[in-house]
């Protein structure tokens, strides 16, 4: 526990300087101190170190002293981390009014105390679910000394970046890799939190299809979460990554993150919006939704992502009267939305067997708000990998060294559309069979 409280502290501390509430302040900051001579640059920097260490180690330090050592079982750390790296993703698409905890202004002389000071004893919101984590593992730790070590650390870590970009100054390169880093920081912060939570929770939690089975048979709080658990496990697996980076590639050439992230999200509201209308049918007797499922799937999927394939590199052109195909972008919101359809059900096969017990527990619950909530936590589950995959194709494709390896970026996407499209018709014709 004590390792787990070092490294944490170490890495989000450093990405406490890059999330975007703190990174624009802190660069301001180091930017003036630059410009100053060195004794005063030296102490200014000194005292937003000397500032936040004292916060952080009294924050830490009052965790241990008031609350009991936790007990948080094998379950609860992972899904509390899940939830904050979900919490990091919806605030890069939606406003969270959560304030800055100005603790400066505890002091009777706070308008007159210098910007150093201020800054240092600020916690930006953005960094307030870093600074929880770190706090909940020094509580479990429940020691004094290795509270103050996790603080001295995270502050350390938190003020290193501002002293390197005073010493050094920000160049304009300095500033767009800034840029791109506040863009893109959030994203990271969830694939780690996401990471972790992984790899808590699959020793814990049995995502076996009898247990499934077990747990979703009635509705409750549990089977709901346990639902965006197997969504969030099954994608992440081979054929889900294989096939993903394909999907995003056709679905996100936008030359910018901002585009690649709205096409992204379109793409996982089809998701949705089709594993809820799967939800509600099954819950209404629907059997034959479990039929969707079955392999006779991929003998309409897989000659579609051929074509695909085909299409997308160029080596197929296809001109009709009405209409002209060619390796291009889906065009806007409404394609990228009903490219998800079809997608949200076949093309992940480590998902289905997961899928088909939720549509049958839904089917045997016979509730309709039941089954919305069921398929909705499952489908947010999957959707995870692919709104991340998505910042980081756009991400990729806006970077102006890889501009030039474009067309090599295609011919694989095209091929890793055709080698998809071919192992799905191999599962209904089962010309090879393994």
């Amino acid at each position: 526990m004590i390792e787990w409280l070092v490294i944490t502290a170490i890495v989000l501390g450093t990405l406490a300087f890059f999330e975007p509430c703190t990174i624009a302040t802190h660069t301001l900051f180091a930017v003036r101190s630059g410009r100053q001579s060195t004794p005063g640059c030296c102490r200014e920097l000194f005292i937003i170190w000397l500032s936040r260490s004292v916060l952080m180690v009294g924050l830490l330090l009052a965790a241990v002293a008031i609350f009991p050592v936790p007990q948080w079982g094998p379950v609860l750390p992972g899904v509390i981390l899940a939830v904050i790296g979900t919490v990091y993703i919806i605030s890069r698409f939606a406003y969270i009014p959560v304030p800055h905890l100005e603790f400066f202004r505890l002091s009777p002389r706070a308008e007159h105390l210098p910007d150093a000071v201020k800054l240092g004893l600020t916690l930006p919101a953005c960094t307030l679910p870093l600074v929880i984590v770190v706090a909940g593992l020094a509580a479990s730790i429940d020691s004094f000394a290795w509270a103050v070590v996790g603080g001295l650390l995270f502050a350390g870590l938190f003020t290193l970046p501002v002293a390197i970009a005073a010493w050094t100054g920000v160049s304009e390169t300095t500033r767009d890799f800034l840029n791109r880093a506040a863009t893109g920081s959030p994203y990271l912060t969830a694939i780690l939190l996401y990471g972790v939570a992984a790899f808590l929770l699959l020793p814990a939690v049995d995502l076996g299809k009898a247990n499934l089975q077990s747990v979703l048979q009635e509705a409750s709080l549990l089977g709901i979460g346990i639902g965006f658990l197997a969504g969030l496990v099954f994608s992440f697996n081979p054929v889900s990554f294989a096939s993903i980076p394909v999907v995003l590639a056709y679905v996100t050439k936008a030359h910018e993150e901002a585009r690649a992230i709205r096409l992204g999200g379109a793409f996982i509201a089809g998701m949705l919006v089709t594993h809820v209308v799967l939800g509600i049918a099954a819950a209404l007797g629907g059997d034959w939704v479990q039929t969707v499922m079955g392999r006779e799937w991929g003998l309409f999927l897989g000659p579609l992502l051929i074509l695909l394939g085909l299409l997308w590199p160029g080596w197929l052109h296809l001109r009709l009267p009405w209409i002209t195909l060619r390796g291009r972008r889906v065009a806007g919101m409404s394609g990228a939305f009903l490219l998800g359809i079809p997608f949200s059900v076949a093309i992940c096969p480590f998902c289905a067997p997961a899928l088909l017990v939720a549509l049958t527990a839904s089917a045997a619950i016979g509730s309709v708000p039941y089954a919305i909530a069921l398929l909705l936590a499952f489908a947010l589950g999957r959707s995870i990998p692919i709104i991340l995959g998505a910042w980081a194709v756009g991400w990729l494709e806006s970077l102006q060294g890889l501009t030039r390896h474009q067309r090599a970026f295609e011919i694989v996407a095209g091929v890793t559309l055709i080698l998809t499209g071919l192992y799905l018709l191999n599962e209904y014709f089962f010309i090879i069979k393994y």
